[in-house]
């Protein structure tokens, strides 16, 4: 059926109707540079009533009066409010085992099918205004009532640690009336992005409105409905306060960090905050300690499930006597739990291990670890210097940032040191550039290299609602992949339920790219051999790149052909 043909068949509805005259279609159709329905109700011909129950008749659908309507709360555990904001689609009613859905078009048309798969329930659809919608997901409590939902156990209360060392614990309901509201915002957005796993906290600002986002296994979700602009100067006042920032500085970017204590424990939050054109946006990094703060044995390079091969390398390198490890990836890609897993696993009791972190993310028991104060001046390069009179047998440099730590680090590796350290670039090779940028004599770093590590990390499938399906073939051509070897093979992608909040994914693994510094490596960069050459000859020794890595997990139904290709680049 033609777009033209449908167009008039829905403007003889509204004539059959008696809402326009023949002659005012003539003219629709005719000056109308959209649909004709959206046309009428811009020449106010129509109202918007009146377009949704003649569209419900084109499409065959009941018309569904949303007025003053406001979801039933238990109807959002099968369409959570996200899902729903997202299609503009609102749940109205259970029937049995079907799920009435209200809808405001059918040009999508797999939306019954993706609500099927949503929900896991069959779905009858009708039909409302696209507004209409929007105003009752509005009415409707379906995230709203989740910032409500804090118990006792998750009472969250401040920590001010003074400058001689003393801590203070300021409960946080203490408050009065007129700053309760923000406060209570503010604490359960926070509570509710510690049970579901958040790694940071968006709070960006617009002209009308603000969007509260949790990051997720490394993607950005909604974390509540659209809150209103009103609030946003008290927001960001009161988390200023939380951080000790200037509440009256609003014109240049500010960062900071608070404490809290929730559940019995401690949790780290660092802020950041930037001025827009809309007011000021900030980002709340959450460091919850507590996986690894009650020993180390849950957290080894076992736990990381790497390849067999890499796994093999990597730890040959972790247990030389000297020399460096370097860890690469753009920040939150896991390079600090994988050094943790590798101290971990070294640590006996016979050695003395020390680490200068910015912060410190997670407490390693028997390992004496160092925060960067830089408001007391102990910087990467001042403690690295301290921490060699401390008669170290292992060393691990949160990041090296600047030529003065790099070189240190070099040269701790090359005095009997094991030193464990990460740097941003995007894969292996390109650490090498890095450090001849910043000055550090290639020789040296090179003899002092152990191996370099590239990782990303993957989301998983969630287990849950794991399910085996095949690749177009269109797909795979796209993903780089042999269309006769894979045209019939078995992938896995998540449906969404419940555990996963919808998304298909629960939890994250990581990709990695091991390049072991061998003699034949080792000459080639001394050589000053181009990139292509030594990437063949790593490829020769074994090495599996990042794509590979991406690809085998996929290949192993752990991750999806989908997310292989958001993270990792296509091999031309």
């Amino acid at each position: 059926m033609s777009y033209l043909y449908k167009e008039v068949r829905t403007g003889q509805l509204f004539v059959k109707q008696q809402l326009i005259s023949a002659e005012q279609l003539d003219t629709a159709l005719e000056n109308a540079d959209c649909r004709i329905g959206e046309w009428l109700l811009k020449e106010n011909l129509i109202n918007k009533e009146q377009l949704a129950q003649v569209l419900a008749q084109h499409y065959q659908l009941e018309y569904f009066n949303l007025d003053n309507f406001k979801v039933e709360i238990e109807l959002f555990n099968y369409l959570p409010m996200n899902q729903a904001t997202r299609l503009n689609v609102i749940p109205v009613q259970l029937e049995e085992n079907i799920l009435v859905v209200c809808v405001a078009s059918l040009d999508d048309y797999n939306l019954e099918q993706k609500l099927e798969a949503i929900t896991g329930k069959k779905i009858r659809l009708v039909m409302a205004g696209a507004d209409e919608i929007s105003e009752a997901l509005n009415r409707s409590d379906g995230s709203s009532h989740l910032l409500n939902d804090l118990t006792q156990d998750f009472k969250a209360s401040l920590i001010k640690e003074s400058s001689d060392g003393k801590r203070q614990t300021i409960d946080l309901d203490g408050v009065d009336d007129e700053q309760a509201p923000i406060i209570r915002l503010i604490n359960s957005i926070i509570i509710n992005a510690i049970k579901k796993r958040t790694s940071d906290i968006h709070i960006e600002a617009f002209d009308k409105r603000i969007d509260v986002k949790y990051r997720i296994d490394g993607v950005l979700y909604d974390a509540t409905e659209k809150l209103d602009v009103k609030y946003h100067s008290a927001l960001i006042t009161r988390l200023k306060v939380m951080a000790e920032l200037d509440i009256a500085e609003k014109r240049t970017p500010q960062d900071g960090r608070f404490k809290l204590r929730v559940a019995n424990h401690d949790i780290d939050f660092r802020v950041s905050i930037l001025p827009t054109i809309f007011g000021e946006d900030v980002v709340i990094r959450i460091l919850d300690k507590l996986p690894f703060s009650d020993g180390t044995s849950e957290l080894s390079i076992k736990s990381l499930n790497l390849d067999a091969d890499t796994k093999v390398k990597f730890e040959r390198a972790i247990h030389e006597p000297y020399g460096m490890v370097l860890m690469t990836g753009p920040t939150g890609s896991g390079k600090t739990t994988t050094l943790y897993a590798a101290l971990s696993d070294l640590y006996t009791g016979e050695e003395k291990i020390i680490t200068i972190e910015d912060p410190v993310e997670y407490e390693l028991d028997g390992i004496i670890q160092i925060p960067v104060n830089n408001k007391k001046e102990l910087t990467f390069a001042k403690g690295l210097r301290s921490i060699l009179r401390h008669d170290p047998d292992k060393i691990m440099v949160g990041e090296i940032r600047d030529a003065e730590t790099a070189q240190i680090a070099v040269q701790s590796a090359l005095t009997g040191h094991l030193v464990f350290t990460t740097v941003h670039a995007n894969n292996s090779f390109d650490v090498i550039s890095r450090f001849t940028h910043m000055g550090v004599d290639v020789y040296s770093f090179v003899s002092a290299l152990n191996c370099v590590m590239a990782q990303r990390l993957v989301r998983r499938i969630c287990r849950k609602c794991k399910f085996p399906m095949k690749v177009d073939t269109e797909y795979l051509n796209y993903s780089g992949l042999d269309i006769d070897t894979y045209r019939e093979y078995e992938f896995f992608e998540g449906k969404g339920c419940s555990e996963c909040s919808q998304t298909g994914y629960y939890g994250r693994m990581a990709i990695t790219e091991l390049l072991p510094i061998s003699h034949k490596i080792r000459e080639l960069i001394l050589n000053e051999r181009n990139i292509s050459e030594l990437h063949e000859v790593a490829k020769q020794e074994g090495m599996i790149s990042l794509r590979q890595s991406a690809i085998n997990k996929a290949l192993s139904g752990e991750t999806t052909l989908k997310e292989v290709n958001r993270v990792t680049f296509i091999d031309a």
